[in-house]
């Protein structure tokens, strides 16, 4: 101990001493786990970031400690310049076998590669069956589609499938062919109605017109008028009433309540 030094001294300074161990090797510690992120000096292989303080890895190396090593790219394969994953991705027209290599996807015949790059459709005309394109057969009165599910096959107009056929559609007197793929293969003319198989003409009474809505006669009553017996009546509205939003039928104001066909206050 120095002479000069008092004992409360020579505590103070062994505590100083270890203090700056500890913080040294906090400092070392914090050093390396720094470096794992991309600061301190810059290694070979890496730039300065644009932006900010650190470094990041040329295209083809990824960090590793406080270096940065070269990833291995296998052939017909190029870098993507991420920290995760393999590091690199197969060219088009290859697909990745076991995360190590890119193998050449092999084209059937009447196929494509997608735009994509990393997988394949058959030509319109055919169809995906395992791996290989089989031709669609369509049949008469037909044309070939481009969905992948169906038949992949549509009847031409005036035509409907019947059990893998194009049976040509036979439509009554006031209607037409709607050439849908599902529902009814014909629809009925305005201002008539679907009756069995035929378009019977819609009789609109007095104070009405045409609404032909999936349900219903085929008409409407004016507003201010109530379908009754086949025929629109005028609405018989009470006192401290008025006409709802469809205007066929009546309720109370506000503050007001029914009662016996009657609006009566509220209580």
């Amino acid at each position: 101990m120095n002479r000069h030094m008092t004992p409360t001294n020579a505590l103070r300074a062994s505590w100083i001493a270890r203090l700056a161990l500890v913080a040294g090797v906090i400092a070392s510690m914090a050093f390396a786990a720094v470096a794992q992120d991309g600061t301190g000096p810059v290694p070979q292989n890496a730039q300065p970031r644009s932006y900010g303080e650190g470094w990041g890895c040329d295209l083809g190396y990824r960090v590793e400690g406080a270096e940065c090593l070269a990833v291995v790219i296998p052939e017909h394969a190029f870098p993507t310049g991420h920290a995760y994953g393999t590091g690199w991705e197969c060219a088009r027209g290859y697909e990745q076998r076991n995360r190590t290599s890119c193998v050449e996807i092999l084209l059937p015949a009447n196929a494509f590669l997608r735009s994509s790059g990393y997988a394949w459709d058959c030509d319109r005309g055919y169809r995906k069956q395992r791996d290989a394109c089989v031709p669609i057969v369509v049949p008469e009165n037909a044309y070939p589609t481009a969905e992948s599910s169906g038949p992949g096959w549509a009847c031409n107009r005036g035509y409907s499938e019947v059990s893998g056929a194009c049976v040509q559609i036979v439509v009554p007197a006031n209607a037409y062919p709607t050439n849908a793929t599902y529902g009814s293969a014909w629809a009925c003319e305005r201002g008539f109605l679907k009756t069995d198989e035929r378009c019977d003409a819609i009789t609109v009474p007095a104070n009405a017109f045409l609404d032909q809505s999936a349900y219903g006669p085929g008409w409407r009553c004016e507003r201010g008028y109530e379908p009754l017996g086949g025929a629109c009546a005028v609405i018989d509205m009470p006192a401290n009433a008025h006409l709802d939003r469809t205007g066929n039928r009546w309720t109370c104001d506000r503050g007001f309540q029914l009662s016996d066909e009657a609006c009566i206050l509220a209580r």
